[in-house]
């Protein structure tokens, strides 16, 4: 079979394994491109030299010989308990949220390649108790992407790479909630309804990339990947009321009625920065910054077909994220002829604000350590992954109108596990 025949239907499997999906981040982005580039976070922008450049660094791509490509997943299991005055700890539900990635690359000259990657830079996963106290505001939160990343890289000369691509990203956004009959006027007694709202929709955007070796042991690389906007056209309302909300009478009617709506958003830009030295030719040592533009998520609106309530056609809820940082540094040891160790750390910024907060993400800034090995046969490589996340502890202020309590973020951690399989045709 050759190798184009052997990539087309692997690829096509995959596509429909993105599908299957959902995703945990900070802020809602995911920065696991690779098991190897979860421990050395932005060093591997500036090394870049395997298939996984397609998610770190495009221009990277022009050291690899010949077709090769990559598949993985990381698979995180996240706990947070949420502390709510009324009300008492509650915590997350326990649930496995699976991230992959798939690249594959060709050298189509001596000055140029090509690159294509499918993988999720956004998605979230957070699950209460549906009778929670802070059911109002939420109970169940997934986002799921899926982005198409075609590059294009040219070799400069032996010491400087550029490459650009193009974006296309599928987001598919799911928010469960109750509400309260005390909304309208009517007694709690009646019970609480539930709220389930679903859409997707596609966007797309653009990336440019370099690649610079001031000397034969030193590695610098710069990634940007730019803003994307999302309509969620299309989308789907659905409520369901307890019967007796019928005592309400004939207003009850028009509260709450199913209908299509639709919303929309920015996803931020981003920036990977990234400094590497090989130290001797088995050690290289490696680190620098990744930059997202959260600014861009002010707010998320939604505007429903049918007036949910009398006058209550369009929802906001205000986000007003802030601009973060993840500093990350880490080194990579070949001990033996086939077979490499990591070590990494980073530290990533949360990008909600306190009075902005809610339960969609509780979360706060964290702290993260990472331990990854290797080993290299033949045509193949492997690599594994652990991170350890401890999330700093917070405290938000009460918003009753968003249903959201005086709360306190605790015992936030995370256990990611992270494999890629990699093959030279």
């Amino acid at each position: 079979m050759s190798r184009r025949r052997f990539a087309y239907p692997f690829l096509s499997v995959l596509f429909v394994l993105f599908l299957s999906t959902s995703a945990f981040g900070a802020g809602f982005a995911l920065y696991e491109g690779s098991a190897r580039g979860n421990v050395l976070g932005a060093g591997m922008t500036a090394v870049a030299d395997d298939a996984s450049a397609v998610f770190y660094n495009p221009a990277g791509i022009t050291q690899l010989k010949g077709m090769q490509g990559m598949v993985g997943a990381t698979f995180i299991y996240p706990k947070t308990d949420v502390y709510t005055t009324p009300g008492g700890e509650t915590a997350t539900s326990e649930n496995w949220w699976i991230p992959p990635h798939a690249y594959l690359t060709y050298q189509m000259s001596d000055k140029w390649w090509a690159g294509f990657g499918m993988f999720s830079r956004f998605g979230l996963g957070t699950e209460f108790p549906q009778e929670w106290p802070g059911r109002y505001n939420s109970y169940y939160a997934r986002i799921r992407s899926v982005e198409l990343n075609p590059n294009i890289a040219y070799k400069v000369n032996e010491k400087f790479s550029v490459a650009a691509g193009l974006n296309a990203t599928w987001f598919e956004l799911k928010l469960e909630n109750r509400i309260s009959p005390t909304t309208f006027g009517a007694p709690a007694v009646l019970g609480d309804a539930n709220s389930s709202m679903k859409g997707d929709g596609w966007g797309w955007g653009f990336n440019l990339a370099m690649q610079y070796k001031p000397a034969e042991d030193w590695y610098l690389g710069a990634s940007y990947r730019s803003r994307i906007s999302i309509r969620l056209d299309q989308g789907d309302a659905d409520f369901t009321k307890p019967a007796a909300w019928a005592a309400i009478g004939p207003a009850n009617a028009v509260l709450l009625r199913d209908t299509k709506a639709s919303g929309g958003l920015h996803l931020p830009d981003e920036v990977f920065a990234g400094i590497a030295w090989r130290v001797i030719p088995t050690v290289t040592l490696g680190g620098g910054i990744i930059w997202t533009k959260w600014s861009t998520y002010d707010k998320l609106q939604i505007t429903y077909d049918l007036p949910i309530a009398p006058g209550v056609g369009t929802v906001v809820k205000q986000k007003q994220y802030k601009d973060v940082y993840r500093f990350t540094v880490g080194g990579e040891w070949k001990f033996m002829p086939n077979w490499r160790a990591s070590l990494g750390y980073a530290y990533d910024q949360e990008p909600s604000q306190d009075q902005y907060a809610d339960y969609l993400i509780p979360a706060n800034d964290r702290n993260m350590f990472s331990a990854g090995l290797g080993f290299d046969y033949g045509k193949w490589t492997a690599d594994f992954s652990y991170t350890l996340i401890l999330i700093n502890q917070r405290t938000i202020p009460a918003r009753p109108a968003d249903g959201v309590l005086a709360s306190e973020f605790k015992n936030g951690n995370a256990s990611l596990f992270g494999i890629s399989l990699g093959y030279k045709f």
